[in-house]
């Protein structure tokens, strides 16, 4: 039986007898070009699957002619990056921080481990560039609660921030308002006075009255400039940097509630080699001391 046709301007078409709405479906033969692009493939595929992996069995898959394996050549690799590493983890467990920071290779080797560990690990709170956020330390500046050493740095990452380890850094900020240890009034007034260590305008009679209360509340661990001290984790009042803010309702609430944060201690998470690297890498990508 013939195809149905149709006309048009070159004369009759077969078509494939379909039609819809008016529209007849051509039966127009596919381009040379096409076709001859669709059998090399298929030549191209059997051909595959005579050398390469390529079929799954019960049990297996059928390993082909050459015998290649992506994941046999993956884990060679892997074995082989190993051992290297494991070859430089050797000489980061033997080798003081500074004499890290004075080897190129070792350093180098630290850097890499480390900006691996950060993004895994520290990347959540600090930010995957180390700026921070409110409430965690801009890693990238200058100012360190507890000192910005290489030794402070591999300490603090050791041990933790009130984490509950017996060696963890340890500050406690009383909670002046909910605790009822200075009233609403106090507070308001000492509020004032931090604003005016900053160098920030603020309210003159307001900070004559709060200086009695800061000197008898807070110069033990902030000092009678508002200076800080690193060996309490008290933070300098007196310049820009403010871990909970620096608008007056951030320092008001800070008073108020005595926020402490937290960060966990990661000696007995990650092994010695790996916490040294993490120090190297915060300390050298960052305004270290």
């Amino acid at each position: 039986m013939s195809a149905p046709e149709t006309q048009d301007d070159q004369g009759p078409v077969a078509t494939t007898g379909h039609e819809w709405d008016g529209i007849r479906e051509l039966d127009n033969p596919l381009p040379r070009w096409w076709l001859w692009i669709f059998y090399a493939s298929v030549v191209v595929a059997i051909g595959y699957w005579v050398l390469m992996p390529a079929w799954p069995g019960l049990t297996g898959y059928t390993p082909g002619v050459l015998g290649k394996s992506d994941r046999a050549e993956l884990v060679e690799q892997l074995d082989k990056l190993k051992a290297l590493r494991g070859e430089q983890s050797a000489r980061l467990t033997d080798a003081s921080l500074q004499e890290i920071e004075s080897d190129p290779e070792l350093q180098a080797h630290a850097l890499a481990v480390g900006q691996s560990v950060f993004g895994d690990n520290c990347a959540t709170c600090h930010g995957v560039g180390g700026v921070g956020g409110k409430g965690y330390a801009n890693l990238r500046d200058d100012v360190w609660l507890w000192g910005g050493t290489l030794e402070d740095i591999h300490r603090t990452l050791q041990y933790g921030i009130r984490s509950g380890h017996p060696q963890a850094r340890f500050s406690q900020m009383p909670a002046f308002g909910r605790d009822q240890l200075l009233t609403p009034a106090q507070v308001a007034d000492l509020t004032e006075y931090v604003v005016a260590l900053s160098g920030r305008p603020a309210n003159a009679a307001a900070v004559q009255r709060a200086a009695p209360v800061y000197a008898a509340n807070c110069v033990a661990c902030h000092g009678p400039a508002g200076l800080g001290d690193p060996l309490q984790g008290a933070p300098n009042l007196t310049d820009r940097e403010w871990l909970y803010g620096s608008a007056r309702a951030d320092i008001r609430e800070q008073i108020h509630f005595g926020r402490n944060g937290v960060m966990p201690g990661w000696a007995e998470r990650l092994d010695p080699e790996t916490v040294k690297a993490l120090a190297v890498y915060v300390h050298a990508n960052a305004a270290g001391q």
